[in-house]
């Protein structure tokens, strides 16, 4: 089937490739897929180290804080000397590194003493906002302050870790507050392995900037309040989603929480472009070669369709050559014996009639003597021409049956019209004027026999070309150039070539 149809070929090839093209992009789907949650593993790794780093060493910040303030409830603090002072309220604290100075504040805002210098240094700090926070409200525990340049050193950003001092009674007894220099969460950051344009930021609840990755000096101390990222980091304790940053505006895949007992928050953040860098390299080869592989096997389909079709040409070829007779370019024997099956058939099956001629060349060798092969060939090639002039319905047949003899099969044709047929085919011979001086007429004239099956005369295709070849036998008995029909009586009806009995004589 597939060599009768060459398109099915394609066909098959079309749907083989579309099937190739499909599992390869289901499985860059899926590869996709993977890119991502790799990413997401990463991310989530990477926030959740960090957060248990800054969450520790906050604790560790503030447990000094808290030493510090054990340390002012000592009795006879006073009257130590001031480096055994500075030994009790100090050593635990200014031990752990980014930590700067460590003031205890008095109720006015006065620092009263100070981790590295004995007598403290004078500085009021009654207008920063971790003094006002603890005097208005008993409550705050640790506080994160904003980012801000030391007034002492006037460099190194850095927020304030302050707790509050209460009197026994409760009242406002001022505060311990140490810095924390910024610089540990740069040097945290830069540790993570985030791609080129991953990002991860620390601001605080209100939506005040840290610290961030990539490092800009003037993006610490921002507010991003009322950005789309911001709003989601609040809505949650933790969370993850796309987004894009309003700093920078590149399009990252998010990873928030919040850091446990404290004003913070942390995301981390992979740039899209590197979630899929390797995943896109990937894809293109893959996608090269999916289209190479799906391009070859059209190719070559088509390729094979084109063969196949020339493959059937040349044997439609054939086996018209093998159905046709090579001088006149008529049906030969064999073709015309294989449509006389068919037809009879269609003929007994359908009771229609069935008519054939059988036509001869008159005295043929004659003119093969006489004119020599060559010529005979030609003329025998002009009879071909004459016949398939006349015989034009689709249904008809025409063919050489042998040596100078012609055989037409004209289904659903009475006898009527078959003698209407042949004697046009004489007539047309006849009126080629080929030269014949050793026939009674002097041109090329054909004499043809006509049978008719329609009922019981003619029982068998075998009897239609008997009576055929009969009939034949009769006009050349007659004188040749006629047309004689079959009888299965004595009686006989022809046609002779003439235009009248008269001229005949």
């Amino acid at each position: 089937m597939v060599t009768r149809r060459p398109n099915i070929v394609i066909a098959i090839s079309l749907v083989l490739a579309s099937a190739i093209l499909a599992i390869a992009v289901w499985l860059l789907a899926q590869m996709r897929d993977d890119a991502l949650r790799r990413a997401q593993d990463s991310v989530f790794n990477v926030s959740l180290l960090v957060e248990r780093d800054v969450s520790r060493n906050l604790e560790i910040y503030d447990l000094s804080l808290r030493a510090v303030i054990d340390g002012l409830k000592q009795p006879g603090l006073l009257e130590l000397t001031p480096a055994l002072r500075q030994m009790v309220l100090f050593d635990g604290s200014v031990s752990a590194k980014d930590i700067g100075s460590v003031f205890v504040v008095d109720e006015a805002g006065n620092v009263r003493f100070d981790s590295q210098a004995s007598p403290p240094r004078h500085l009021n700090l009654a207008d920063s906002d971790y003094f006002k926070v603890h005097r208005d409200s008993p409550n705050v525990g640790l506080f994160v302050s904003h980012p801000f340049i030391p007034k002492l050193t006037g460099e190194d950003l850095s927020i304030a870790l302050s707790r509050r001092i209460s009197r026994p009674d409760g009242s406002f007894g001022g505060v311990v507050v140490g810095t924390m220099r910024l610089a540990y969460f740069r040097r945290l950051f830069d540790g993570m392995n985030l791609g080129p344009s991953g990002s991860m930021a620390l601001m605080l609840s209100d939506g005040t900037m840290l610290m961030r990755r990539p490092y800009d000096p003037k993006v610490v101390g921002i507010n991003l309040t009322g950005t789309a990222n911001y709003s989601r980091f609040v809505q949650q304790p933790s969370g993850e989603f796309f987004g894009t940053a309003a700093i920078d505006g590149v399009e990252r895949w998010y990873a928030f929480r919040h850091i446990d007992m404290y004003p913070l928050i942390l995301d981390v953040a992979l740039s899209t472009r590197d979630i899929y860098v390797q995943w896109r390299h990937r894809a293109w080869i893959i996608g090269l070669l999916i289209a190479g592989l799906d391009l070859t096997i059209i190719t070559l389909a088509i390729l094979f369709a084109q063969q196949l079709r020339h493959r059937r040409a040349a044997e439609d070829e054939l086996r018209e050559l093998a159905r046709t007779d090579g001088l006149t370019g008529l049906n030969n024997r064999r073709a015309f014996e294989e449509v006389l099956h068919d037809e009879w058939r269609r003929a007994q099956r359908n009771a229609t009639p069935l008519s054939m001629l059988l036509i001869d060349v008159d005295s043929f060798k004659g003119f093969n003597d006489l004119y020599g092969h060559s010529s005979g060939d030609d003329a025998l090639i002009d009879v071909a021409r004459s016949i398939a002039r006349n015989v034009r319905r689709p249904g008809d047949t025409a063919a050489r049956y042998g040596g100078e003899e012609f055989a037409v099969l004209l289904p659903a044709t009475d006898e009527a019209g078959a003698t209407r047929i042949a004697e046009q085919i004489r007539a047309a011979v006849q009126a080629l004027r080929r030269r014949h001086v050793a026939s009674a007429h002097h041109v090329l004239t054909v004499s043809i026999g006509v049978a008719t099956a329609h009922g019981k005369a003619v029982a068998t295709r075998r009897a239609l070309v008997d009576a055929a070849d009969e009939a034949l036998y009769d006009a050349k008995d007659a004188g040749r150039n006629r047309v004689q029909c079959y009888r299965s009586t004595a009686s006989a009806a022809a046609f002779d070539g003439r235009a009248t009995p008269a001229t005949e004589a």
